[in-house]
């Protein structure tokens, strides 16, 4: 799976252990910064990601800052994006099976490492399941 993922400042001090987690996964990981902990805005790295992400059919997005929350609502701005704000292995499994989210997000003064490494094994496994699914997502583009 190719998979870019960018952060805020206040998750930049996880970014490299979720790269390793990722990458060991078997994916392909493009860093899309910040390139240090230099405070900057969440809503710039998160349309960086989901233009990337766009642009590249096929590919999956992982957004990281203090709580999720704000690099899934500036994510889900973007017409073609499904970010889901994920806490825990199976919220990650039910992203992807049921709702064909693209982008992961989750927060590093949420979740610790232990869990970091289960929301992407989880998030790596999985595929969108369709079916009744696929018409549910239909309806949340329009």
């Amino acid at each position: 799976m190719k998979l870019y993922i960018a952060t805020d400042h206040a998750a930049f001090c996880i970014k490299e252990d979720v790269k390793k987690i990722l990458t060991d996964l078997g994916n392909e990981v493009i860093d899309l910064g910040p390139q240090n902990d230099t405070r900057v805005d969440y809503p710039d790295f998160a349309h960086k990601l989901c233009n990337a992400v766009l642009a590249a059919e096929g590919s999956f997005g992982v957004l990281i800052c203090g709580t999720g929350i704000g690099m899934s609502l500036a994510a889900n701005k973007h017409q073609g994006i499904r970010a889901a704000l994920c806490h825990d292995s199976y919220t990650a499994q039910m992203a992807r099976q049921h709702n064909d989210a693209n982008v992961l997000c989750f927060g590093q003064r949420v979740v610790g490492l232990g869990t970091i490494e289960s929301i992407c094994e989880a998030w790596s496994k999985y595929d969108f399941e369709g079916g009744r699914h696929a018409t549910r997502v239909g309806k949340i583009e329009f």
